[in-house]
């Protein structure tokens, strides 16, 4: 379920109504979350947003009490209301209970079984996932499919999602993809080597497809939303995302971050130290990845002949981590970091190692005496999943 806090951040300008417009909505420039009115123009695209933004974090209220949240008048609150019930987003759901004279007020509330999402995740290293989520993020539906061969993974991503959208048994909002890879804001994969992609307008291919609305992007930018829509994470967060490589997704002031080139948070090819280490399959030695993905974790664990080396294994890996990620954490500020994998390698002792690499490394603020924070997420699998219903609720509603 989303946090019930109503956050965060400054307001969007525009919010364009078309479904291609919107797919763009969670790109640079734009923050994910808005929260006040804008000018006239743009007036009616934003507070419909505002309206299904705040049902989604406070829940079911009377149309009195969205006035005052939102701050639209209660004409406006009524006409909004009424055409968001009559597009299957909203629903009346009961009155509330009389607490005085009067006739008790009409409670209304997102509709949660009027759409749904299909959420497909390209990153694992055996399977694809997809799965088939309301619009509060939970999962109804989810089949896994094998890693196909490379000249037929667009064929098995079709097919999946079209398994998927059957099994809605509602009007599906879009589709949405977490995949590995470099990939621009219209969805294009820039270079994906895992897949032999470059160039490829895999938003494209899968619209034409499917005949929906298709958002694309990094499997690490779209577990970055799940946890600050569904985790609870604050404005400003890193998420780490180990499996087969490394990666991480960034937001800051509420805002995903993609670089110029759109490769920002391509974190594991970063060289972590001077003293040698592992050889990484990019060609370089002692990369980020080479430490800490899961492969080349497990492998060294596996050859430890002692068990009580595991420990300072995992540490290892941890301090490297750190190391990679301090000047990140000191010239953005950022103050939590979130790590998404395998919960017995990243907990614990790499989880501790790298909280201590980190202040070792960076100046806590004066009123912090923590410094910064390092958690696992508690989105588990799937976290790409479910941010990847937040790429789609973002850009199509407006809601995240």
């Amino acid at each position: 379920m989303p946090t019930s806090e109503a956050r965060r951040g400054p307001s969007i300008i525009d919010t364009p109504q078309s479904p291609t417009a919107n797919a763009r909505a969670f790109a640079p420039g734009r923050t994910l979350r808005q929260g006040a009115k804008v000018l006239p123009e743009h007036a009616r695209g934003h507070n419909r947003s505002l309206v299904l933004q705040t049902l989604f974090h406070q829940g079911a209220m009377s149309r009195a009490d969205l006035s005052r949240e939102t701050g639209l008048t209660r004409v406006t609150i009524s006409d909004l209301v009424a055409e968001l019930i009559a597009d299957g987003f909203v629903a009346e759901i009961g009155v509330r209970e009389a607490s005085g004279p009067g006739k008790p007020a009409i409670l209304v509330d997102l509709d949660h079984a009027g759409h749904r999402i299909v959420g497909l995740d390209l990153s694992g290293s055996d399977t694809f996932i997809g799965a088939v989520l309301t619009l509060d993020g939970s999962i109804v539906a989810r089949h896994e499919v094998p890693l196909p061969a490379d000249e037929d993974v667009v064929t098995t991503v079709v097919d999946l999602a079209r398994r998927l959208v059957a099994e809605a048994h509602a009007p599906v909002l879009g589709v949405g993809v977490g995949t590995p890879g470099v990939i621009d804001d219209r969805g294009v994969i820039l270079t994906a080597p895992n897949f032999g992609w470059a160039g490829f307008d895999l938003e494209g291919a899968l619209r034409s497809a499917l005949e929906l609305p298709v958002l694309v992007a990094n499997d690490a930018n779209a577990a970055v939303l799940a946890e600050y829509t569904f985790g609870g994470a604050p404005d400003d967060v890193l998420l780490v995302k180990v499996g087969r490589g490394v990666g991480s997704g960034l937001l800051l002031a509420g805002q995903p971050m993609r670089g110029s080139r759109f490769a920002a948070g391509e974190i594991g090819h970063v060289t972590v130290g001077t003293d040698g280490g592992p050889q990484c399959a990019c060609g370089k030695v002692g990369c980020l990845e080479a430490w800490l993905s899961v492969p080349s974790l497990t492998k060294r664990l596996a050859e430890a002949s002692d068990p009580d080396a595991h420990e300072g294994i995992l540490r290892d890996a941890g301090e490297r981590l750190g190391i990679a990620l301090a000047p990140v954490v000191g010239t953005l500020d950022v103050s939590e970091i979130v790590l998404s994998g395998p919960a017995e390698l990243l907990g614990g002792p790499l989880a501790d190692q790298a909280v201590e690499a980190l202040r070792a490394r960076t100046l806590a603020p004066s009123n912090d005496d923590e410094g910064v924070r390092v958690r696992m997420t508690e989105q588990g699998q799937d976290i790409v999943l479910r941010g990847a219903a937040v790429m789609v609720l973002s850009g199509q509603l407006g809601v995240s």
